[in-house]
């Protein structure tokens, strides 16, 4: 008896551990294990170096649907779906691997990475409190995320129809005034 405690403890040391690599804030580990408060600050000061962060989660609708955000959380929405639906990885297990594929589609296309997991875990509640939900665009026949009581009728996704903004980071902007720079200087 006593062995399977200590088994059961391992395991949720091990999800804390593989949720804090991954940024997970103190409010989820505390969600997805059974670990005491606590233990999970001295395993997230650990590893980290630091203490965990404090302060409120993010709890806005809105930010999933703004344009770059909406298609990186449609991405790993469907990626989250497609899991539950094919395997038997359930709960924070499923977040866990689907942020990773989410991570590793990112890294493949050389995206910039929008999508915390805290934001990921946050999309997944909302999905699940049917505050948002997904919607297929008429042109590409992709599934993205809306409000659940917005009007969606004809929904076209921002990958179709990009807003005249989109791309103009501070990222864009500072590389494409390097660029001008160089060509000045030459």
């Amino acid at each position: 008896m006593r062995n399977k405690s200590i088994l059961s403890e391992a395991r949720e040391i091990r999800l804390a551990t593989e949720l804090i690599k991954l940024g997970a804030r103190l409010q989820i580990l505390e969600s997805g294990t059974s670990l005491s408060r606590e233990r999970l600050c001295k395993l997230y000061k650990e590893i980290k170096g630091v203490s965990p962060p404090k302060g409120m989660l993010p709890y806005s609708t809105d930010w999933f649907a703004s344009w770059q955000p909406n298609i990186h959380s449609s991405l790993f929405i469907d990626i989250h779906r497609y899991l539950i639906a094919y395997t038997d990885v359930r709960g924070i297990e499923a977040i866990i691997k689907s942020y990773q594929l989410y991570l590793e589609h990112i890294a493949a296309n050389q995206l910039e990475c929008v999508l915390s997991l805290t934001r990921a875990w946050t999309l997944v509640r909302f999905i699940d409190g049917h505050l948002l939900q997904t919607v297929p665009c008429t042109k590409c026949g992709g599934y993205f995320l809306v409000h659940t009581f917005e009007l969606y009728s004809n929904h076209v996704c921002g990958l179709c129809n990009i807003p005249s903004r989109a791309g103009k980071t501070r990222k864009v902007t500072q590389a494409a005034a390097e660029t001008r720079a160089q060509l000045s200087a030459a």
